[in-house]
């Protein structure tokens, strides 16, 4: 993220933290310059620490990151050494924190996650979906990337996902990857969501670049694998899983064998890592 528009970001959300100012720091605390620290409360995996540094000296504090991305750290370690206006520390303290507490939390999640499947089935990607905290999907999308996995779709201007209310309007598998076909640039790959084996057979025959198998069981998803196979259909198209998926039963789906399995739980149930701003006796 460019440093303008994360610094924009976290004024954003000092403006709903603070609306009309910070009343006790203002009441209490005077035009006086401190240093303060970002300390880890638990293990974890630096993201983002670099980006929000530049962030920070945009809005007029020195800041400097401890870890790079993908850097393990431990409890108790600091992460971001900053300093200058005390009330501009404070005021931004917790927009910080939260943010940078979720970005964390994804890049352990992600870590874990990818891992897991890995150990069953080194060849198949993890990747995140669209479904993101809002204002929050760039560095959300960051935080999988260092995590380990694949970050699909950016946004919507992407790749061509051809889903199941799209289908509902046109009603034709087939017609809509033609007119996709027809309208799409070289840039752009398509990719359809579908449920069964037909579908996906129509889909890959009609020339689709992927298929998103959504919402079915991992028995489900092996048994239209093994048909794609059949049909020597396989390798024709890449095969994507997703839908309800979880660390639960994340393996399963692997042991399948697709080429992509997407998840938002990387995105949407990682834990925060739990993280505080200290300010540093002053000398």
């Amino acid at each position: 993220m460019i440093p303008q528009e994360l610094a924009q970001l976290l004024l954003s959300l000092v403006k709903e933290d603070a609306p009309l100012g910070d009343v006790t720091t203002e009441a209490i605390i005077g035009n006086v310059d401190v240093k303060a620290v970002v300390l880890a409360k638990e293990d974890g995996y630096a993201c983002c620490l670099v980006d929000f540094a530049e962030a920070l000296r945009v809005l007029g504090l020195n800041a400097n990151a401890l870890k790079h991305d993908g850097e393990f750290f431990k409890a108790g370690e600091s992460l971001m050494v900053l300093s200058g206006n005390a009330r501009l520390i404070l005021v931004i303290e917790r927009s910080l924190l939260n943010v940078l507490s979720i970005v964390l939390g994804v890049v352990k999640a992600t870590r874990e996650v990818v891992e897991a499947v890995h150990r069953v089935n080194p060849r198949v990607k993890v990747a995140a979906t669209r479904k993101t905290i809002p204002c929050l999907r760039s560095l959300i999308k960051k935080a999988v990337a260092v995590g380990g996995a694949d970050t699909h779709r950016l946004s919507l201007s992407d790749a061509i996902l051809i889903k199941d209310n799209h289908l509902a309007i046109i009603h034709n598998v087939e017609e809509a990857v033609k007119i996709a076909r027809g309208k799409a640039t070289f840039m752009h790959k398509i990719e359809v969501e579908v449920s069964n084996a037909d579908d996906a057979v129509k889909a890959i025959k009609a020339g689709a670049d992927a298929v998103l198998i959504d919402n079915v069981t991992p028995m489900q998803l092996k048994q239209i694998i093994n048909t794609l196979e059949a049909l020597g259909l396989r390798k024709r198209a890449i095969i994507e899983v997703s839908g309800g998926i979880t660390p639960d039963n994340i393996i399963e789906y692997a042991k399948a064998n697709p080429d992509i399995i997407s998840t938002s739980y990387i995105t949407m149930k990682a834990k925060p890592i739990d993280i505080s701003l200290e300010v540093l006796p002053q000398t």
